[in-house]
């Protein structure tokens, strides 16, 4: 039963998140008006806004314009219930899933507002940073020195990757945002992990990078929004980083 209940509050709540990624870049309140069709504007009733439901049974197209929905919609609500499962299994109702599942509410919302617009706004990576540092003080596996340490450590890197891109070409290579957004990650989630998440999202994204590249004939000066690699790569290390860690450290322990 608490499956279930979590798993539809889960679907709400992607609802109300993709409020907040479509409203947020254009400077638009997340709690009014109504929610209504970015096409033609008309307002959706209740029984058109029942999250994924509603998608399959309009067949993805606005009940009154008939113009497409973005599948980008059921997609937040599919991934938002599935990580707050996730979340659940790991630790169940728990003081720290409810802290997870705040920080993991804003990686999701700031992997697509960065997927969509290459940029990560400052009205939710420095209330992450600051509840993360907060939050620190409470945890009884963690300490303010620890969220500052992976806080300093996930934000300078990437700011001296932005310092050093800027000096050799004269123009920014990463955003502001990214190393906004590394000091919520970095607090939240502490040196080793910080640092796991660097790694990973820089793979992924030296991966996709590369495909892009030699695939779809992309120059050399494409954007790639490195917030969206950032996101999935810090939620892995929540869960799993401490088991990865320990993994990579064995393949080097002397037998």
């Amino acid at each position: 039963m608490e499956t279930l209940i979590l798993c539809l509050f889960g679907l709400a709540w992607g609802s109300f998140l993709n409020v907040v990624i479509y409203r947020l870049p254009r400077g638009k309140s997340i709690i009014y008006p109504p929610s209504s069709c970015p096409l033609c504007g008309a307002r959706i009733r209740w029984y058109d806004n029942i999250p994924i439901a509603s998608f399959l049974l309009l067949r993805g197209k606005c009940r009154l314009c008939h113009r497409p929905i973005s599948w980008v919609y059921p997609l937040v609500e599919a991934v938002t219930a599935g990580l707050l499962l996730l979340l659940y299994f790991r630790y169940s109702l728990s003081q720290h899933f409810f802290a997870s599942a705040i920080f993991t509410s804003a990686l999701i919302v700031l992997g697509f507002i960065d997927f969509r617009h290459q940029i990560l706004p400052d009205a939710i990576t420095l209330p992450l940073f600051l509840l993360s540092l907060i939050y620190a003080i409470f945890r009884p596996d963690f300490n303010l020195r620890q969220a500052l340490a992976g806080a300093v450590v996930g934000s300078g890197f990437l700011f001296l990757t932005y310092a050093v891109y800027f000096l050799l070409r004269k123009k920014e290579g990463l955003g502001i945002g990214d190393i906004m957004m590394m000091l919520g990650v970095g607090a939240f989630l502490g040196l080793r992990e910080t640092i796991l998440t660097l790694i990973l999202a820089s793979f992924s994204g030296a991966l996709i990078g590369v495909f892009l590249l030699f695939r779809q004939k992309k120059s050399l000066q494409f954007v790639l929004p490195f917030g969206s690699f950032l996101a999935p790569a810090a939620f892995v290390s929540l869960l799993w980083g401490e088991k990865i860690i320990t993994w990579y450290l064995g393949l080097f322990s002397l037998p």
